[in-house]
């Protein structure tokens, strides 16, 4: 039997939970969650994104992501505006008030990664992201087949 700190499943999800956890941490004079901190560096790369692309985009229910954002509209830091041509769309854009804090969210970000980093040597580094980035490619390679047969079988 595999032994839970020798499964790569198990460790990857330890240090994204660890990783989310610290950056709660360190974030935490913001006054933001780690989730709305999230939405704003999304949104802050894709302003005008309509909630469901927005939601698709951070993998969660539309209506998680409309409490979020009800919370960050109260906030002043995102304003949800009508479409030019389809009033039933609703486009996401950063208020003024949140692009200051655009700032600390990624220099506290990069702080959290420097933490879990620690002591790893560049080269280690170079070498992780290449492995995780075959990885990921790996398993984006096998979903789209599946996800296409999926939707075929489906219609």
């Amino acid at each position: 039997m595999e032994l839970p700190e020798r499964n790569l499943g198990f460790l990857l999800h330890d240090v994204a939970r660890l990783m989310r956890k610290r950056f709660e941490q360190n974030a935490r004079d913001l006054g933001l969650t780690r989730s709305q901190c999230q939405v704003l560096a999304h949104l802050a790369r894709n302003e005008g994104i309509q909630q469901s692309g927005l939601a698709d985009l951070l993998e969660i229910e539309p209506i998680t992501l409309t409490r979020l954002l009800d919370r960050l509209e109260e906030a002043d830091l995102v304003e949800r505006r009508a479409h030019a041509t389809d009033r039933r769309i609703r486009q996401l854009y950063l208020t003024e008030k949140a692009h200051p804090l655009l700032a600390d969210i990624f220099t506290i970000g990069a702080a959290t990664r420097g933490e879990a980093l620690e002591g790893v040597a560049e080269e280690d580094r170079d070498r992780l992201f290449a492995l995780l980035s075959s990885m990921k490619a790996n398993l984006l390679a096998r979903a789209a087949p599946a996800a296409a047969e999926r939707s075929t079988s489906n219609g």
